[in-house]
């Protein structure tokens, strides 16, 4: 918790010290007005007062009040600003860090913890933040000033105020104990709750195709209940706080007129007016501390579930990034290569290689295929190019630079990527196709061009808007092959030196695939291209194509010469075309 409050700006930090300001003002006008009390209850018991000297202190009790009031709505919009502006600034940073994820990190942290702690742990700290500015500062203050003035008043008084404080302390402690560890079980089961609805909306149409309803409503109900339970277990044990509280101010303040009166019948005539006043004054004092520890009493209700936030959140800000920036963002003297030297990779938690000593070069202009049986290690050969992940032994070089030494920003900028599952966002299909900053402004003729090539331009200008149409959240308003298209033409529209297709060519049709191929190798016919396909006729016309078989490469060379030295891809060449077929290609 106190390493996010160094966070805190510079005008945040002169706002608290103006909030403490007013606060220690606040507290000296509350605390002023028994003493304005005591003098009326004096000037009432006494013969040849004069109204107007009541009336006067009445006036002084008023200001204090009206003081005390615009102290506190000062306080509260300063304290309001501030945790505003924390939690605004702090949402921001574990944006930020989270940008910088690679997809190791994104498998550490689900995606539903990633949006519960960017918003629901963010709110916890920032409602301790509001509360407790004003709230934790006034309480020591009032309760320490507040004892301070009845010390001196009666042993008897003090005895039974300190007592009370005790079962208040004691009563806190207890449920401090009970509960505290259950609010980290709380944010982990409204993570769960996230994930589920999230899983939910995303699948919505498979639930609906399968009837399974009923399966994911209970999957909610189970959530839901666990989520419920804990959160009814802890507010029934806070709801005990409220009624000792009661029990407690009221029994003091019978406790204090119950002194009072076996000291007043014990005093001679002239001390009892003395002790009656220091009685009404001391039952206000009394209630002052009190409230100060009751107000302790919120923040200590507030503090486990805002302390359980703050660890969350520090998890994610000190995450440690595996994929680092290197310094190189310069001119290179070879362009468009990309080249693998005994490369050999393994997920962070797996005892086993993915990938065996893979080693090839791709020039600039040249398209390299990559082609093998599901779970061969293909997608993630072509990952450790842009650095999803970083090679576990050898070199990946991009225009003979390791690409552990590229800024990302520089190596990114080099390529135009289409993943294996088209992502769009949301906004117009303009918006998406020139996505992204890759150094240089793309126009809208490089727009319109790129959807062309794309084999997009059909469908695009048959929406109503045509490129300033809508494209909601995902791309959930078109179907498979169009995302897939205008994924496509986002990366022809960056104009890269490196085209990298991860299986991107799997919706489309059989003629519309071969009509974007043909028209995609004259548009970057000075580009390099990997192609990562499962279909034989998407690869069939690359310079090199190369099988995985099991994470190792098992042949390397162009279509005809597999075709008579590698029994892996001959395998997969027949599963899909005839003999006459191949040989006609």
């Amino acid at each position: 918790m106190i390493k996010l409050l160094k966070d805190f700006s510079k005008k945040d930090i002169f706002f608290i010290l103006i909030s403490a300001f007013l606060i220690v003002g606040q507290v000296w006008l509350e605390l002023k007005m028994p003493d304005y009390m005591s003098s009326i209850t004096r000037l009432v018991q006494t013969e040849g007062s004069s109204m107007a000297d009541i009336m006067e202190q009445g006036a002084y009790m008023l200001a204090c009040a009206f003081g005390s009031l615009v102290s506190a709505i000062c306080v509260g919009y300063l304290a309001s600003h501030v945790s505003s502006s924390f939690s605004m600034n702090l949402r921001r940073k574990i944006f930020d860090k989270v940008e910088k994820f690679g997809t190791e990190e994104i498998k550490k942290f689900s995606t539903s913890s990633l949006i519960t702690r960017t918003t629901n742990d963010v709110t916890q700290i920032e409602m301790l933040i509001g509360m407790g500015l004003q709230l934790l500062i006034k309480a020591p203050i009032m309760a320490v000033w507040a004892i301070t003035k009845i010390l001196d008043k009666s042993i008897e008084w003090s005895t039974l105020v300190a007592v009370c404080v005790v079962i208040l302390l004691m009563t806190i402690g207890v449920i401090m104990i009970i509960v505290m560890p259950r609010f980290s079980k709380v944010q982990k089961l409204i993570d769960r709750v996230n994930g589920v609805i999230r899983e939910n909306l995303s699948g919505i149409r498979v639930i609906r195709a399968f009837n399974a309803e009923n399966y994911q409503t209970n999957r909610f109900e189970q959530v839901n209940h666990n989520l419920t339970s804990m959160q009814l277990f802890n507010q029934r044990c806070f709801a005990v706080l409220m009624p000792i509280m009661n029990i407690v101010m009221n029994g003091l303040t019978l406790g204090i007129y119950f002194i009072g009166a076996i000291l007043i019948e014990k005093a001679m005539m002239g001390d009892k007016l003395v002790i009656f006043s220091n009685m009404v004054v001391f039952t206000s004092y009394g209630m002052q501390v009190i409230m100060s520890f009751l107000m302790l009493a919120m923040i200590f209700m507030m503090l486990p579930r805002a302390s359980v936030s703050a660890k969350r959140i520090n998890e994610v800000l000190e995450e440690k990034i595996a994929i680092q920036d290197g310094t190189f963002d310069g001119e290179t003297e070879e362009i468009g290569t990309v080249e693998f030297k005994n490369v050999s990779f393994k997920y962070p938690d797996a005892d086993e290689y993915l990938l065996k000593n893979i080693s090839f070069k791709v020039n600039k202009g040249e398209t390299i295929a990559f082609i093998g049986s599901t779970g061969s290690g293909k997608s993630t050969l072509i990952n450790l190019v842009p650095r999803f992940y970083d090679a576990t032994d050898g070199e990946v070089l991009v225009d003979g630079i390791n690409v552990k030494e590229y800024k990302q920003e520089a190596l990114h900028n080099k390529m135009g990527y289409v993943p294996q599952k088209a992502v769009m966002f949301t906004g117009s299909v303009k918006e998406n196709v020139a996505y992204g900053d890759n150094g240089k402004e793309i126009t809208e003729e490089e727009i319109i061009k790129a959807v062309e090539v794309a084999q997009g331009k059909e469908f695009v200008e048959k929406m109503e808007h045509k490129y300033d149409s809508h494209i909601a959240r995902g791309g959930t308003n078109v179907s498979g092959g169009q995302k897939q298209r205008l994924a496509i033409a986002r990366a022809i529209a960056r104009d890269p030196e490196i085209y990298i297709f991860d299986d991107s060519f799997s919706a489309l049709d059989y003629k519309t695939d071969a009509t974007l191929r043909r028209e995609l190798k004259k548009y970057t016919k000075n580009a390099t291209s990997m192609i990562v396909a499962q279909r034989i006729g998407t690869i069939i016309n690359a310079d090199k194509i190369i099988v995985l078989d099991k994470g190792e490469c098992v042949g390397m060379g162009t279509h005809q010469e597999l075709l008579k030295s590698c029994d892996v891809y001959k395998e997969i060449a027949l599963s899909q075309l005839s003999k006459e077929e191949l040989e006609n290609a």
